[in-house]
């Protein structure tokens, strides 16, 4: 995506259950802007967490989390690499686990299990060099840069329940709110 391309971005979408039928915050979004989101569930899977994902999602050493790695496509062409960690003793025998998308997204999910995610996460941007993983996996050349996008979110009632590490392609604009003094 172009520095043309880029358009503010809002995580509240992401962060809401999805209504019967609507479609997930990524296909609406880029809709909105006569454009065509999808995803690829590129696998599935538990692994040992980095430590950063384990200590937010206290997760001991050792134990395993659920991981779901997605490729993001804009118009058919990759645009970002997400995986998305959640605690095993929460994603295990659900469709968090399952080698399938799922319907409404993993928020739709998440709230229907009792876990609510909270209003405003953590979130963590940084730039980076993609690895030769990621320049395969959207299309770049070696020495490209890349933007990082950590959320952490907890449940409304302060679980931790998922850690998502988006590779960006795209520029991202933010838009901060003042809090009230």
């Amino acid at each position: 995506m172009s520095s043309d391309d880029a358009w503010i971005g809002d995580a509240q979408p992401y962060l809401a259950a999805r209504k019967r039928g609507e479609a997930d915050a990524w296909s609406a979004e880029a809709a909105a802007r006569g454009r065509q989101g999808s995803q690829q569930l590129l696998a599935v899977e538990e692994v040992e967490a980095p430590s950063a994902v384990r200590e937010f999602l206290r997760v001991p050493q050792g134990e395993l989390a659920v991981v779901r790695r997605r490729l993001i496509l804009l118009d058919g062409k990759p645009v970002e690499l997400a995986d998305s960690y959640y605690p095993a003793h929460v994603a295990r025998d659900t469709q968090l686990a399952a080698s399938t998308k799922i319907r409404g997204g993993a928020v739709t999910l998440l709230a229907a299990l009792g876990f609510t995610p909270e209003d405003e996460p953590l979130e963590d941007v940084a730039a980076a060099i993609a690895t030769p993983g990621q320049c395969e996996a959207l299309g770049l050349r070696p020495g490209t840069p890349v933007l990082v996008l950590t959320r952490f979110t907890r449940s409304a009632a302060g679980e931790p329940i998922e850690v998502s590490i988006m590779t960006m392609t795209r520029n991202l604009r933010y838009r901060q709110r003042k809090e009230a003094s």
